[in-house]
């Protein structure tokens, strides 16, 4: 699971953040890896790589990521550049933007969906100028 092989960034190869269930924290989460979150972030999250939302794991904000495994509870937005699953007893409320979607029978999802690789750049295009 951690290993010591490095990039020539530094950066662990195949490192992963974990947010333990009992957690809060309130505040934005910048990751370069991947992150899963069995607590609670009251906050938005960015990662580079895949996010996973546990199935005690509770996000009340945006989350931005490569891909992402929804198990537990997300309210905000939600942009995905390649797959976003919503797995489980997973609910989700708010407005998702991901290349593909893909949702099990037993996950609730209330909101807007806009798919397609051309709709995630789009919006992280338009994102990046609205913060400029």
């Amino acid at each position: 699971m951690f290993t010591s092989k490095t990039k020539t960034n530094d950066t662990p190869v195949g490192s992963t953040t974990i947010i333990g269930a009992g957690t809060v924290i309130h505040g934005d989460i910048e990751s370069s890896g991947d992150i899963r979150i069995d607590g609670t972030l009251i906050g938005n999250l960015s990662s580079k790589a895949k996010v996973l939302i546990g199935q005690e794991g509770i996000v009340e904000g945006d989350i931005n990521g490569l891909q992402a495994d929804i198990m537990g509870k997300v309210t905000g937005m939600i942009k995905i550049k390649e797959l976003l699953q919503l797995k489980g007893r997973s609910l989700v409320s708010g407005e998702i933007f991901t290349g593909k979607l893909e949702v099990e029978p037993s996950a609730t999802f209330n909101g807007s969906c806009h798919m397609g690789a051309n709709v995630v750049e789009l919006t992280a295009e338009l994102g990046h100028v609205a913060n400029k």
